[in-house]
């Protein structure tokens, strides 16, 4: 560098020149990105600060809570208002094709990591289920993921863990669904685990949203392979619930010509209620045949269009 310094100094009048010629370009604004890490599928904002045009696809090198990682860029983001921009960070990098290489050979060194820490996990005598091992990209450390049912004491066993592999090793306790975020598979409906192929983000899931959209609350149907309920109860759940409440609820009571009838069932899907008298008739009605008085704020059915 001072050799350079010194060849400006003693030549300023072609250096002017040269800067005069071809002006600086202009710097880009940081934009806001979305990147997916390849190990734990997590995604994370982060600020894209190297001016490069990024594509989709491409790997870069992120500061994650575990350290510096790769990380696969998905797209810019356009919509801030739905991250929590103070959490974003400033990628380090473009990985390189050393990195890649390095990454590469990192996953069959996890492998053979794995099978020596499920040695030393029996050696202990720990109550413990590994999930993964992890070799960071760009530091010298191996994250052990795991799983178990109450608070395990892993101090002798990192102890036989740094004398094998003479580096930082940090053992990461996590739940059943962020051991199927991890791992990834094939859900139910044939398709990648939610948790893993589309989001990072386990949003709470109760049995009452199934209850809600009228899906049979046997929990093995309604349950993911990782034993909690299934991610997908939460996607349709806000229009269900928006659209039943303009619509007479399930339980309440309507009177049709002289007899009262009980809404068994709104089948959003369908656009039909199904009401049931004290004496066992059924009726199913569309909703356009239902009618709200302002007034009283009771329901009225028109039953000129009976569907039996």
């Amino acid at each position: 560098m001072s050799d350079q310094n010194i060849q400006d100094n003693e030549q300023p009048a072609a250096s002017e020149n040269r800067e005069a010629e071809n002006p600086a370009p202009e710097e880009k604004e940081a934009s806001y990105i979305l990147v997916k890490f390849l190990t734990s599928s997590e995604t994370q904002l982060c600020i894209n600060t190297t001016g490069e045009d990024l594509r989709h696809g491409e790997y870069l090198i992120v500061p994650s809570r575990y350290g510096k990682d790769m990380a696969v860029y998905l797209g810019k983001v356009r919509n801030l208002e739905a991250y929590t921009s103070e959490d974003a960070v400033e990628i380090v990098r473009i990985a390189a094709p050393e990195d890649i290489e390095i990454y590469k050979s990192n996953l069959k060194k996890e492998e053979e990591a794995l099978e020596i820490c499920r040695e030393k996990v029996k050696k202990h005598k720990l109550d413990m289920k590994l999930v993964s091992a992890h070799y960071l990209v760009d530091e010298p450390k191996i994250l052990f993921f795991f799983t178990a049912d109450a608070r395990v004491d892993f101090r002798e066993l990192v102890k036989d863990l740094v004398s094998v592999f003479k580096m930082r090793i940090e053992l990461r306790q996590i739940g059943v669904r962020d051991e199927s975020r991890v791992l990834g598979g094939l859900a139910v409906c044939g398709r990648n685990y939610c948790c893993n192929g589309i989001t990072d983000k386990l949003n709470p899931v109760s049995i009452k949203m199934a209850k809600e959209q009228n899906l049979s609350l046997n929990s093995m149907k309604i349950s993911g392979p990782c034993g909690r309920l299934l991610c997908c109860l939460s996607y349709e759940y806000d229009f269900y619930r928006e659209e039943k409440s303009a619509l007479p609820q399930e339980g309440g009571r309507i009177r049709i010509d002289g007899d009262e009838f009980k809404v068994m069932d709104v089948n959003i899907l369908v656009k039909k209620i199904r009401l049931q008298s004290r004496d066992g008739r059924v009726l199913e009605l569309p909703f356009e045949n239902f009618k709200k008085d302002k007034e009283t704020g009771t329901w009225k059915a028109v039953i000129n269009d009976i569907i039996t």
